[in-house]
């Protein structure tokens, strides 16, 4: 397994010296502020990036989460779904023949969902959500109402349509150029937000997502944090999607409680035994490469919270080190 730096949009001189400095071995771009006017990522803007990673001896592992003005019709069944899935499928296809070989996604029309943040250990501040203060408060992420929907809900049954439509006619094509894609679970995983069903807020429907489209090519993009939000066994749902093949990559995070209440934390003082946690990725033979995700802001931290990544980082390094000398 890999250690792997994440969660920024832009591929600069500063984050891949940044990368370096801390020693992983790759980088992975969450959201890239790529031209966006056709629907889909153009070849020549993913080989520039992919060149630019190269350059520094590191290794572009994924790219997580396409706007998502590029399937937002797919998500909700509007008219214009076919168009959008075609541009997806040419997006696939444009990342492959650049040599990146991972694309995240989730499904979520409405976003993750944050209230007010709060405060954690030393005063750092960190994301938190809160089911009292969604009707109370403005919400610091997410999308409280959807505009295509125009007011209308959409329910479990017409999302797992949707998906079906979606994930049966993208996955043949992610298998024919030999890429993998990584579906994120719902966060917060609630059955529902702003009258849109929530489909990934379990390992039930992991395991449904993965009867529909069985391929060896489809896998999770496996956050820990949205994980110990759901209240599950977060060891025991780690050694059963690993052993079953389908950890492509991690979102190593944490949180204090779980839904309805919940605020992020720093490593090690959150639900999960990040120890035990690691001891079983060694277990299962997990070969693919772990990011921090969300971290705290910590103090005189940067706009994108250098010193949280590094902190989160490093912990992260050692942990592998570890799990590797003495499991």
């Amino acid at each position: 397994m890999r250690v792997a730096l994440g969660q920024f949009n832009e591929m600069t001189h500063e984050r891949l010296t940044f990368a370096k400095q801390l020693g992983v071995s790759g980088v992975q771009m969450n959201n890239p502020l790529l031209p966006m006017e056709t629907g889909y990522w153009q070849y020549e803007d993913l080989k520039r990036i992919k060149d630019q990673v190269d350059e520094y001896g590191l290794i572009l592992e994924a790219l997580e989460n396409v706007p998502r003005t590029f399937y937002d019709k797919v998500m909700l069944g509007l008219p214009g779904r076919d168009e959008q899935i075609e541009n997806y499928q040419m997006t696939i296809r444009n990342m492959a023949r650049a040599g990146i070989p991972v694309l995240g996604y989730n499904w979520m029309p409405n976003g993750v969902w944050r209230t007010p943040n709060a405060v954690g250990r030393g005063g750092a501040i960190v994301t938190s959500y809160d089911s009292t203060q969604i009707d109370t408060f403005p919400l610091i992420a997410g999308l409280r109402q959807v505009d295509e929907l125009e007011g209308r809900t959409v329910s479990h049954d017409e999302m797992w349509d949707n998906y079906k439509y979606f994930v049966n006619a993208v996955i043949p094509v992610v298998e024919e150029v030999g890429m993998k894609l990584a579906l994120h679970p719902d966060d917060p995983p609630v059955p529902e937000l702003g009258g849109i069903a929530r489909l990934f807020d379990s390992s039930e429907g992991y395991k449904k997502a993965f009867e529909i489209a069985p391929s060896a090519s489809h896998g999770m993009e496996f956050c820990m944090g949205c994980f110990s939000e759901m209240g599950e066994d977060v060891i025991e749902a780690l050694r059963y999607f690993g052993n079953d093949g389908r950890l492509f990559y991690i979102h190593f995070r944490d949180v204090q409680g779980c839904v309805p209440n919940f605020q992020e934390c720093f490593l090690g003082e959150g639900n999960v035994d990040v120890v035990d946690a690691m001891r079983v990725l060694k277990e299962v033979n997990f070969d693919g490469f772990i990011i921090d995700d969300h971290v705290p802001r910590m103090i005189d931290d940067s706009d994108w919270r250098h010193r949280g990544h590094a902190h989160a980082t490093g912990y992260i390094l050692a942990l592998v080190d570890a799990v590797n000398k003495f499991c």
